[in-house]
């Protein structure tokens, strides 16, 4: 097998990094939209109720009525965009130290391009939690 042989022995194929890279910022793109789903499951309904506006959400459920199915499967729902999300950290993590191009443009896209990859991750995180809240924690607190 070809390649780079980096220092805890994994064999990188593509000598600049730039397969890491891009897989990497996928992964996070692909774990924002899964994190997106829960806010319109969960924290959208609940935002326009909470503002006195439901009559606009009957209107979105009539428009959108798949948004009524997210709700009823919230649960796996939420697991499986935890598990991406958990999945795209890991993969960041791996390819942190994997290698960049040795010319300065292409070293400074690489880098900037795993800056970006970790801030949609971040933000993904961030919208997770803000679904979850939305899912369970209120209404548990709501409930008490």
């Amino acid at each position: 097998m070809s390649g780079l042989r980096s220092a805890d022995g994994t064999v990188h194929s593509s000598a600049d990094g730039t397969a890491q890279t891009r897989s990497s910022l996928g992964a996070s793109v692909l774990s924002l939209f899964a994190s997106g789903s829960t806010l319109l499951c969960c924290a959208l309904p609940a935002l326009l109720v909470a503002l006195g506006a439901g009559a606009a959400l009957s209107g979105l459920v009539s428009a959108v009525p798949q948004l009524v199915w997210l709700s009823e499967y919230k649960e796996p729902m939420f697991v499986m965009a935890g598990l991406m999300l958990a999945a795209s950290g890991a993969l960041q993590w791996h390819n942190r130290s994997a290698p960049c191009p040795v010319d300065p443009a292409l070293r400074q896209a690489c880098l900037r391009t795993r800056r970006v990859a970790w801030r949609v991750w971040a933000f993904s995180v961030v919208v997770y939690a803000v679904g979850a809240a939305f899912a369970f924690v209120l209404p548990w607190v709501m409930a008490r």
